[in-house]
């Protein structure tokens, strides 16, 4: 049985940062792509950041230079958040998915989440 489960969330002021850790059992994340999506109230849920098997990475245009995801071993992932901003408030998820041609594509499982909250 598949299950991710996200932690490391909290609440920050403007400018902080935090690491979250996504732990992962029943798939390896060295066999797929990775990546980090985040949900605020009231809007979709957008692609973070992700990361291909052999290290490519794509991230959203609002977080690049700011925010790193990593993958530590075949069970753990993290994404560091630097110099955090309001706008960053969000329900964050891991997810395994297929990186190909620059793209992500996520398969359907999520985790409950980790919530972060800025304060400005």
């Amino acid at each position: 049985q598949v299950q991710l489960v996200e932690s490391g969330g909290g609440m920050v002021q403007t400018g902080g940062s935090l690491r979250l850790s996504c732990a992962a059992s029943g798939i390896s994340f060295t066999s797929n792509g990775v990546a980090w999506y985040r949900q605020a109230p009231g809007k979709v849920r957008e692609l973070v950041a992700a990361i291909s098997t052999s290290g490519r990475t794509i991230y959203a245009d609002s977080v690049k230079g700011r925010f790193s995801i990593s993958r530590a071993s075949a069970n753990t992932m993290f994404l560091q958040m630097n110099s955090l901003k309001p706008e960053d408030t969000a329900v964050y998820y891991c997810n395994e998915g297929a990186y190909f041609n620059g793209e992500y594509s996520p398969k359907n499982r999520w985790g409950q989440g980790t919530q972060v909250t800025v304060s400005s």
